[in-house]
């Protein structure tokens, strides 16, 4: 691929997804393309590149769901979900007693993997038993990622990553080599394909927001954007947990960063958050 290809298919990238490809990555661009030139019937990128000049939008959306990383795990990065259930879970609890519903957002859900292991977190404290109603959405820019979450079947390969045999075995039957996710589970989970350059309008309002391991991958302009966006969905007291080598910047005021707590920030500070010495699994 040329230069002049490369930056038409980076710049298509960026206005389409928010997504930044490097000239450092230009090795990625041949193998992540493959399938699509398979599927379309192209014999080569340059090919494939002057039908998507063309506006073929179904070759547009392809070939952006190439270019996303959708590699995920359960519990990954750990300490976030340890953040989630002894520091943010238990003031949600007592903030919403009265009203019993906690609705959460993850914004780049991928295989699955994130909304699934905040459900058994949420599993695990009981809270449906106790006439709590949970409302978890998860979105993905890649449609076909998305079919899968929703299928929640996974290879050993991939509960095994992250996933202690006790939440193997107590949330997930066995279907031959593979391990589908129990009904309970699946239930507290809303799929949905969604763009983050879109509107937000349809979410309403959130309590907790995931959005981990994805801003890193936009520009400075579109990460502002989306982290104000956000904003404007969470609720005066919501929490965000972004990954683990992302940050809110600091001219963003709607967020607060939480003290000893890397990657959570509030969306105001809450007067004496409570935390619960535990470990995850």
């Amino acid at each position: 691929m040329n230069l002049k290809d490369f930056a038409y298919l980076a710049e298509v990238l960026r206005r389409r997804s928010g997504l930044l490809l490097t000239e450092k990555k230009s090795h990625l661009v041949q193998s992540r393309l493959a399938p699509v030139m398979r599927r379309f019937g192209f014999k080569d990128v340059g090919a494939l590149l002057q039908e998507l000049r063309h506006g073929h939008e179904a070759l547009v959306s392809a070939v952006i769901e190439a270019m996303t990383i959708n590699d995920s795990a359960f519990f990954r990065d750990r300490k976030t979900f340890e953040e989630f259930r002894d520091i943010v879970l238990p003031g949600l609890l007592i903030a919403r007693s009265r009203s019993r519903r906690l609705r959460i957002w993850c914004t780049a859900c991928a295989a699955g993997q994130e909304p699934y292991s905040i459900a058994m977190i949420l599993n695990d404290a009981g809270l449906a038993a106790q006439g709590w109603t949970i409302d978890i959405i998860a979105t993905d820019l890649s449609s076909e990622i998305i079919a899968r979450a929703e299928d929640g079947l996974y290879s050993q390969c991939e509960v095994q990553r992250g996933l202690p045999i006790r939440g193997l075995l107590g949330n997930f039957t066995q279907e031959g080599d593979n391990w589908r996710i129990s009904q309970n589970l699946r239930r507290m989970v809303t799929f949905r394909t969604f763009n983050l350059l879109d509107s937000f309008g349809w979410l309403g309002e959130m309590d907790v927001v995931f959005c981990r391991n994805v801003l890193m991958y936009f520009d400075q302009k579109t990460r502002t954007s989306v982290l104000k966006r956000i904003a404007e969905v969470l609720v005066p007291d919501g929490a965000l947990l972004v990954g683990p080598a992302e940050s809110v910047p600091s001219n963003i005021a709607a967020f607060a960063p939480a003290e000893q707590a890397p990657g959570l920030y509030y969306r105001s500070r809450p007067a004496a958050p409570l935390l619960l010495r535990r470990a995850v699994g």
